[in-house]
């Protein structure tokens, strides 16, 4: 039993003669102290485009059914907002400027919402809608670089969301066109 009044692990730990103590962990840089981005997370948001790939294969393949392209729209729509979500973490994160990153992260929900009440009202057509809602994706890579630029976003995080952002819109703009060619 140790006979200081406080256990300390340095003086009181039975069977070791010294003090053991963790390491420090010395943080180079800003960029350290904002992660980076891991192998899971590329393996998952590569993984996000099957379901824009099978609606694709179902504007091509089954081109009479509305279902690829209302798929298409839905899932355009849910990953739009998806992206707001994650730049509202890094907005509740932000030290500096919280406001608007804040403010750029409701963007692509509000964008999208417009797009669904103009489609919904038939004001827009669903080829014309899928190609607004895959230009908005890849316009998203705007914001991505700026939050790289400010230091907000992680290490590698424009390797990640470039292809993604890419692939995505333009698998929607091809749904987009695909849909616009059959319904004509």
């Amino acid at each position: 039993m140790c006979a200081s009044r406080a256990w300390n692990p340095c003086t009181c730990a039975p069977g070791i003669p010294t003090c053991i103590t963790p390491p420090l962990t010395v943080v180079p840089d800003a960029a350290a102290t904002r992660g980076s981005v891991g192998e899971s997370p590329l393996i998952l948001g590569y993984a996000g485009l099957f379901p824009q790939i099978a609606a694709v294969a179902t504007c091509v393949f089954a081109g009479d059914s509305d279902i690829g392209p209302m798929f298409a729209f839905g899932y355009a729509a849910l990953i739009l907002s998806f992206l707001g979500g994650i730049w509202w973490g890094f907005a509740m994160r932000a030290t500096q400027r919280q406001g608007h990153i804040a403010t750029l992260a409701v963007l692509p929900s509000l964008f999208g919402t417009a797009v669904i009440l103009l489609s919904i009202a038939h004001v827009l057509p669903m080829g014309w809608a899928l190609v607004l809602m895959g230009s908005a994706i890849v316009t998203t890579l705007l914001i991505d670089r700026h939050l790289v630029e400010d230091h907000i976003a992680p290490a590698g995080w424009m390797a990640l969301r470039v292809p993604l952002s890419v692939g995505l819109g333009v698998l929607t703009i091809a749904c987009g066109i695909i849909c616009g060619l059959s319904m004509a």
